[in-house]
Protein backbone atom coordinates (compact mmCIF):
# COMPACT_ATOMS: atom_id res chain seq x y z
CA UNK A 1 0.00 0.00 0.00
CA UNK A 2 1.32 3.44 -0.87
CA UNK A 3 0.18 6.45 1.09
CA UNK A 4 1.28 10.00 0.52
CA UNK A 5 1.91 12.14 3.57
CA UNK A 6 2.41 15.90 3.61
CA UNK A 7 4.91 17.17 6.16
CA UNK A 8 5.62 20.67 7.34
CA UNK A 9 8.98 22.00 6.19
CA UNK A 10 10.33 21.52 9.73
CA UNK A 11 9.24 17.89 9.88
CA UNK A 12 10.55 17.27 6.38
CA UNK A 13 13.95 18.68 7.41
CA UNK A 14 13.93 16.56 10.56
CA UNK A 15 13.11 13.33 8.73
CA UNK A 16 15.71 14.05 6.08
CA UNK A 17 18.31 14.68 8.81
CA UNK A 18 17.40 11.37 10.47
CA UNK A 19 18.06 9.57 7.19
CA UNK A 20 21.25 11.53 6.41
CA UNK A 21 22.62 10.74 9.88
CA UNK A 22 22.07 7.04 9.20
CA UNK A 23 19.52 6.54 11.96
CA UNK A 24 16.96 5.40 9.40
CA UNK A 25 17.18 4.03 5.88
CA UNK A 26 14.32 6.13 4.51
CA UNK A 27 11.74 8.78 5.34
CA UNK A 28 9.12 6.02 5.34
CA UNK A 29 11.05 4.25 8.08
CA UNK A 30 11.08 7.46 10.15
CA UNK A 31 7.32 7.83 9.75
CA UNK A 32 6.68 4.16 10.65
CA UNK A 33 8.77 4.52 13.80
CA UNK A 34 6.90 7.69 14.77
CA UNK A 35 3.56 5.92 14.28
CA UNK A 36 4.69 2.96 16.41
CA UNK A 37 5.66 5.41 19.18
CA UNK A 38 2.21 6.99 18.91
CA UNK A 39 0.59 3.56 19.24
CA UNK A 40 2.64 2.82 22.35
CA UNK A 41 1.77 6.21 23.84
CA UNK A 42 -1.93 5.69 23.17
CA UNK A 43 -1.74 2.27 24.83
CA UNK A 44 -0.06 3.71 27.92
CA UNK A 45 -2.63 6.51 28.05
CA UNK A 46 -5.51 4.04 27.81
CA UNK A 47 -4.02 1.87 30.56
CA UNK A 48 -3.48 4.90 32.78
CA UNK A 49 -7.05 6.14 32.24
CA UNK A 50 -8.34 2.65 32.96
CA UNK A 51 -6.40 2.59 36.24
CA UNK A 52 -7.81 5.99 37.16
CA UNK A 53 -11.35 4.86 36.36
CA UNK A 54 -10.82 1.75 38.47
CA UNK A 55 -9.59 3.89 41.35
CA UNK A 56 -12.59 6.23 41.09
CA UNK A 57 -15.10 3.40 41.14
CA UNK A 58 -13.67 2.00 44.35
CA UNK A 59 -12.31 -1.12 42.69
CA UNK A 60 -8.73 -0.05 43.32
CA UNK A 61 -6.37 -2.03 45.45
CA UNK A 62 -4.13 -0.43 48.00
CA UNK A 63 -2.75 2.96 47.04
CA UNK A 64 0.85 1.76 46.72
CA UNK A 65 -0.24 -0.87 44.17
CA UNK A 66 -2.16 1.72 42.15
CA UNK A 67 0.84 4.07 42.20
CA UNK A 68 3.18 1.25 41.17
CA UNK A 69 0.85 0.40 38.29
CA UNK A 70 0.75 4.06 37.26
CA UNK A 71 4.54 4.24 37.32
CA UNK A 72 4.86 1.12 35.17
CA UNK A 73 2.30 2.45 32.69
CA UNK A 74 4.13 5.78 32.42
CA UNK A 75 7.48 4.01 32.00
CA UNK A 76 5.97 1.82 29.26
CA UNK A 77 6.44 -1.47 31.09
CA UNK A 78 2.78 -2.39 30.83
Amino acid sequence: MTTNVSLTPELEDFTRLCVENGRYASVSEVVRHALRLMQEQEGRKAAFLSALKEARTGQARELDLVLRDADSIIDGRR
